[in-house]
């Protein structure tokens, strides 16, 4: 039997700050990630499957570069996966810009009359501030974590837990918005209450929905205090 989720430890805690995560919630850059790492693939004779890549979300560059080169079968240093799959993500990010999700900044900005916020993003750092001076809103944001800070990726809470502590929030004031199972699970694992809002072009994994706290169709419709009290 599985072990249960842990709750927030005060599940009536006011929330202060509400911590996003990037890929999927605030840029709509999931398939851009798979595009990259199969042309990185095909680029040394290689086939990138969904498989594939669907052990790479939640894991931070440390991982998902060991990862790649593993299934990859390459004999070549991690570093140079990771160069080449992140140099590809920022040549997109400066060609086409920040491919943001419906609503995002406009969500940003109206919350950051009333609450602190945060990215927490398995994201290497120089994508993040890519992704958020792309969509205008770097100073909205009063903390950007990077799973690469910390020791493990998601659902490792690690990268949370480091985002409240730099906003001086405790954890169970802080709101996730997460579209992955793992992201999910590592804000639940943090004591943070997570709303689900679901990518629509990769569909969080089974079990998303029953894990998270709240489940919203469009960041829109993202209402903290509404959240709180339901």
């Amino acid at each position: 039997m599985k072990a249960p989720l842990p709750d927030c430890p005060n599940p009536k805690a006011p929330i202060r700050a509400v911590l996003f995560d990037l890929d999927g919630v605030l840029v709509d850059t999931m398939n851009w990630w798979r595009e990259v790492r199969a042309e990185f693939a095909a680029a040394h004779g290689r086939l990138w499957t969904d498989a594939d890549e669907s052990v790479m979300h939640g894991g931070n560059t440390r991982e998902w570069r060991a990862e790649t080169r593993e299934r990859l079968g390459l004999d070549m240093p991690e570093e140079d996966v990771e160069n080449a799959v992140i140099g590809g993500l920022l040549e997109r990010y400066e060609r086409l810009g920040a491919p943001a999700i419906d609503g995002a900044a406009e969500a940003l900005r109206r919350l950051s009359r009333r609450y602190a916020l945060g990215v927490a993003s398995s994201s290497p750092m120089r994508v993040i501030e890519a992704a958020i001076a792309g969509l205008g809103v770097r100073e909205l944001v009063g903390a950007v974590t990077s799973s690469d800070e910390v020791e493990a990726g998601k659902p490792e809470p690690d990268v949370f837990l480091l985002a409240a502590r730099r906003l001086g929030v405790d954890p169970a004031e802080c709101l996730v918005v997460e579209d992955s199972l793992n992201g999910v699970l590592a804000a639940r694992a943090a004591g943070m209450r997570v709303v689900l809002i679901p990518d629509a072009s990769v569909p969080p994994a089974p079990g998303a929905r029953e894990a998270a706290t709240y489940c919203l169709g469009s960041l829109r419709d993202l209402d903290p205090e509404r959240l709180a009290a339901g």
